[in-house]
């Protein structure tokens, strides 16, 4: 069995404006310019689905489409200030490694993917560091049902032994369109319930 989770909301609380208030503190722009240069879909959405293929080309396009020269440890700074393990959904994962094989799938772009070791420490022994993934590595973004056929692919595994929690309804709903068993995270308690339920339903 394969199990997929997403990673903000749903394993960590992430405070998206907490991020773009410290963005805001390091560029003097306001969240409406901030979401006006990058944080729309040219941007960051672009960036989360492969548009660039390295963490340097990432932070080269960000600093110039906000026309500050960022550094990774500012990059850093501000995400990782903006999330909050949950521990009943770390649990959930614990318990998904008991049962098959984890992996991370978050739209985010290669810079985040490069540093989630240091992004979410408590990522690292549940999942191992060669299961920490972002969109951008699979040249696609939830919901497009091609992210999800990709990982299948990545790990040669059926959809039908295949399990995926994301906060967002249209993301659960990209993983069903290609077979996959999809839980919609409402709260770390019906994540670890869905688990154990998946489990059983393949066994059956």
């Amino acid at each position: 069995m394969l199990f997929v989770f997403d990673m903000d909301n749903v394993l960590y609380d992430y405070d998206w404006r907490h991020r773009m208030s410290a963005m805001t503190e390091l560029t003097g722009l306001e969240l409406t310019e901030l979401r006006d240069r990058w944080w729309n879909a040219e941007g960051e959405g672009a960036a989360e689905a492969g548009a660039f293929p390295t963490p340097e080309a990432y932070l080269d396009a960000l600093s110039a489409a906000l026309e500050v020269d960022l550094s990774v440890s500012d990059f850093l700074r501000a995400r990782g200030g903006a999330m909050t393990p949950w521990p009943g959904s770390l649990a959930a994962v614990e318990r998904a490694a008991e049962l098959g094989t984890v992996t991370l799938l978050t739209n985010n772009g290669p810079l985040v993917e490069a540093h989630l070791a240091t992004l979410a420490p408590e990522l690292v022994p549940l999942f191992g560091r060669d299961h920490l993934f972002s969109s951008s590595h699979y040249g696609a973004r939830k919901p497009d049902p091609v992210v999800f056929e990709r990982v299948l692919e990545r790990y040669g595994a059926d959809a039908s032994e295949t399990f995926f929690a994301d906060d967002l309804p249209e993301n659960v709903a990209g993983a069903r369109s290609v077979g996959i068993s999809a839980h919609l995270f409402r709260n770390p308690e019906g994540l670890l319930a869905a688990v154990d339920d998946f489990a059983v339903s393949v066994a059956a």
